[in-house]
């Protein structure tokens, strides 16, 4: 059997904490597969929280959220289009065939400084649970 290689990305400094979350702002992102298709993002504390991710232009070539100005200021983005976005997912009980990731708050991250943050976009087209079924 061969083991994917675990590729992890620098420490991302959440600029305000995941909702939920206040006590945690330290996270990486790790590969959860070899592919790039699936990430942990990672508290850097140990009694900390993990967090599937997927980068959703992997799963869904048609999201191209727009992102609001305050975001890309708090972020220190010139250009959203710079901007790397990652989506939380959620796997429910009935199993990974049911799993569905959070299109309308995704992480927000600049990879000129790793600073990150979770943005909930006001479009109300964009889904909070669209399953991930390719």
């Amino acid at each position: 059997m061969t083991l994917a290689p675990v590729v992890t990305l620098p420490l991302l400094g959440m600029v305000a904490p995941l909702p939920g979350f206040p006590d945690y702002r330290d996270y990486v992102l790790v590969t959860a597969d070899g592919d790039g298709l699936l990430f942990w993002l990672q508290s850097m504390d140990t009694d900390g929280p993990r967090f599937l991710a997927i980068p959703p232009a992997r799963w869904f070539p048609d999201y191209t959220p727009s992102l609001p100005r305050q975001v890309l200021a708090d972020l220190d983005l010139d250009d959203a289009a710079d901007a790397l976005l990652f989506c939380l997912v959620t796997v429910p009980a009935e199993g990974v065939a049911a799993a569905t990731a959070n299109l309308r708050a995704p992480v927000v991250l600049n990879p000129a400084n790793w600073r990150a943050g979770q943005v909930v976009l006001p479009d109300g087209r964009l889904p909070i649970r669209r399953p991930l079924r390719r």
